[in-house]
């Protein structure tokens, strides 16, 4: 039902998803191309496909400019030399903390170098703590990925250290396989590190030197955590297994292996479904990460299922398999010994960043992902000899980094978000000289990139004039933000506004049940009049010219910018039937189409409201699905009465308070495979494109005898 842009013909149980099960069969061009052009007279392109294949879907947000004598181009001729270029560069590295140390030698990892600290509290009993949620396994972030990253983190530290190129992984049937070729847990403590708290060598530089996992936590939560679990350790020709259920011994055995048998660990565990509940993998996004470990790690080959995963180029193999051919010039990389980067520039709104931390992808970026914009900046006004504003650079900016960091300081357990202050001086150093280097050793990009930031500047400029008038009629017109309830507390409030949200839902009746329903600390209410205008194909401009759409972003607070962001979570909230879908559809076109970087960041979710209630005199079952409505009938009996819920406003406020609590509210996050999907999507179900939408339609309109609601 969550993020998912359905037909409003098939009912929403079947309906696919905006993540992965739309595919387009063929190659579409960037949707949001914004630069000026003269009248042309080639046919006007239908359904936003011109002649020549090329997607032109934004064409209508071009600004025309007066036509004026064409300018001869003049190319862009750096002020310093490259080898000034390579002398910053190298005074740059110099502020790499890990530079400034001795490079230890890597010692023997053997029995005493692992360590056993103080135990911390049952990882059954806590398990929210370690992986950072459970879930059934919809959710790109869901508990059992976290049990599959923990374990196959340990294979990648093991390649980090130069013990093994090689890592097989297997999902079948809910059971996990991970098999490396390292240099294996040291034989006479297998059991006490998976099992013990805090008991690795993960604490010692000399073994581990920029590892993911620090905390000695990682597999003993997939053991507490899985029905079964097993280890074996190969180690010179002798190997030693024990094998687990809930954390407990079942069995511990040492033998030796046939001669030629390769040295490394092999993992295999099922998850516990008395914590996970029924459970299954999505094995895109299984895939998804397995390409990760790729990208960060040339030389390192992955099998999934048999599936070869390896990458020669790293990050810019990530960006150019994102983003294929919607760069507006080839995409630019730098490659340190502890900092790596690759960008570019498209003609989409907002920015897009993909950053990581020794090989661990962090979602919520952190002090890493900030230093690396400040010196991008910095890095440009460089070069060029220029004031650039940072808006006009970063417009449109899509880019990724790795830092490599000997005690990364991650703020949660899942490592979503790192903290570490001290590199900041390092990353922007490093970061502003490496693009200073490439610009010089590329002038072709240096010219196409100041060409998109002069481009920005104006768009900036006319977009500046059209929010002036739009505030001063706002003035006039009216005093706050008429359809918005508003809650106490924001991101600006640090912890107490951590999980700040806004619902935006259909109509009175719908949020006038959810306002006396919320909690008014950390839940806002904008309501909609009705179906919002299809912003598809429009210029930026006409956003704010829109009466509605421009109270909810000032209700955000992203009028001027996403930065400003008012609540951690923008919840759609609409009703389970034909117009509450094509009102998500609408609201999800303009933050697909205008603020982009707030799906891909994860920050916008559907709200999962009950499609059914079944009940006797003695107990309510709500049903989220058929299937969860068949079991409830069956638990109840004949005698049990059986609801269909087809509007929020049906629902009674003391019953709704329960979908939207914390503990029991169901959040669908909106998640995107691939950036270069969005125009394909976005074309296909908002564009003008009726006939291709009816077949479509028709070819998979269901059949009376099939709906069952």
């Amino acid at each position: 039902m969550g993020g998912k842009l359905e037909s409003t013909a098939k009912k929403s149980e079947t309906k696919k998803t905006v993540t992965t099960e739309k595919k387009s069969s063929s190659t579409i061009k960037s949707s949001k191309k914004t630069t000026t052009t003269t009248k042309s007279t080639a046919k006007k392109p239908v359904a936003g496909i011109g002649e020549d294949g090329t997607f032109r879907a934004w064409d209508n947000a071009k600004t025309v400019a007066k036509k004026k004598v064409p300018e001869e181009k003049k190319s862009v001729i750096p002020k310093t030399s490259i080898e000034d270029s390579e002398k910053k560069l190298a005074a740059a590295k110099a502020f790499d903390p890990a530079t400034k140390e001795a490079k230890k030698k890597v010692v023997d990892y053997d029995d005493s170098q692992v360590r056993h600290l103080d135990a911390l509290e049952h990882i059954r009993l806590r398990s929210g703590m370690y992986i950072g949620r459970l879930g059934d396994g919809s959710n790109q972030n869901d508990g059992i990925y976290v049990l599959t990253k923990e374990v196959i983190d340990n294979s990648i530290d093991e390649f980090i250290m130069g013990f093994g190129n090689r890592i097989d992984v297997e999902i079948k049937e809910n059971r996990v396989k991970v098999r490396d070729y390292g240099r294996g847990i040291p034989l006479g403590k297998v059991v006490e590190c998976v099992s013990q708290i805090n008991t690795g060598a993960k604490y010692d530089d000399e073994v581990f030197q920029f590892s993911v996992g620090m905390n000695g936590v990682g597999t003993k939560a997939v053991n507490a955590l899985s029905s079964f679990f097993r280890v074996i350790s190969i180690r010179d020709g002798k190997c030693v297994e024990a094998v687990f259920e809930k954390g407990k011994l079942k069995s511990n055995k040492a033998g030796n292996v046939k001669p030629g048998t390769k040295n490394g660990t092999y993992f295999e565990f099922i998850p516990d479904e008395e914590i996970f509940g029924k459970y299954s993998f999505n094995m895109e996004y299984v895939e998804k990460r397995i390409w990760n470990y790729a990208y960060l790690n040339s030389g390192l080959t992955l099998f999934l299922n048999g599936q070869e995963f390896s990458s020669q180029n790293g990050l810019l193999d990530l960006l150019t398999k994102e983003l294929e051919s919607e760069t507006i010039y080839p995409i630019g990389s730098y490659k340190g010994e502890h900092l790596q980067f690759a960008f570019t520039h498209t003609n989409a709104y907002g920015e897009n960043y993909f950053s990581f931390v020794n090989g661990q992808y962090t979602s919520d970026g952190g002090s890493h992902l900030n230093a690396f914009k400040e010196g991008f900046i910095k890095g440009v006004n460089d070069f060029f000899q220029s004031s650039y504003k940072s808006e006009d650079i970063r417009e449109g900016i899509t880019a990724s980094i790795l830092v490599k960091v000997k005690n990364p300081v991650f703020e949660s357990q899942t490592k979503n978000k790192l903290g570490n202050t001290d590199i900041r001086q390092w990353i922007v150093a490093e970061v502003q000289s490496g693009l200073d280097n490439f610009l010089h050793k590329n002038p072709k990009v240096a010219e196409q990139l100041k060409a998109k930031i002069e481009h920005n500047e104006k768009l900036r400029v006319e977009l500046a004039s059209v929010k002036k008038l739009v505030k001063e009629a706002t003035k006039k017109n009216s005093v706050g933000i008429e359809k918005l309830d508003d809650c106490r507390y924001h991101l600006s409030d640090g912890v107490k506004g951590e999980n700040s949200m806004i619902f935006i839902t259909e109509g009175q009746s719908a949020s006038g049940v959810m306002t006396h329903a919320r909690n008014a600390d950390y839940q806002a209410i904008f309501s909609l009049r009705g179906k919002p205008e299809n912003m598809y194909g429009k210029k930026q401009s006409d956003i704010y010219k829109n009466d509605e759409l421009h109270q909810l972003m000032m209700a955000l607070g992203i009028e001027d910018s996403v930065e400003n962001l008012r609540y951690s979570k923008i919840v759609i909230a609409t009703d389970a039937d034909n117009d509450g879908f094509h009102i998500r559809n609408l609201v999800l076109t303009f933050f697909l189409g205008y603020f982009e970087e707030l799906v891909t960041s994860g920050r916008i979710c559907i709200l999962e409201t009950p499609l059914f209630r079944v009940r006797n005199k003695k107990e309510n079952i709500y049903c989220y699905s058929e299937a969860e409505r068949d079991a409830a009938q069956k638990k109840l009996g004949k005698s049990s009465e059986t609801s269909r819920f087809k509007g929020l406003g049906e629902i009674n406020p003391t019953e709704f308070k329960q979908f939207i609590a914390p503990d029991t509210i169901r959040l669908t996050p909106v998640e995107i495979s691939q950036l270069k999907i969005i125009p394909q999507l976005l074309a296909f179900y908002m564009g003008k494109n009726t006939p291709e939408r009816r077949k479509f339609i028709e070819q998979n309109l269901l059949s009376n005898a099939e709906i069952d609601a």
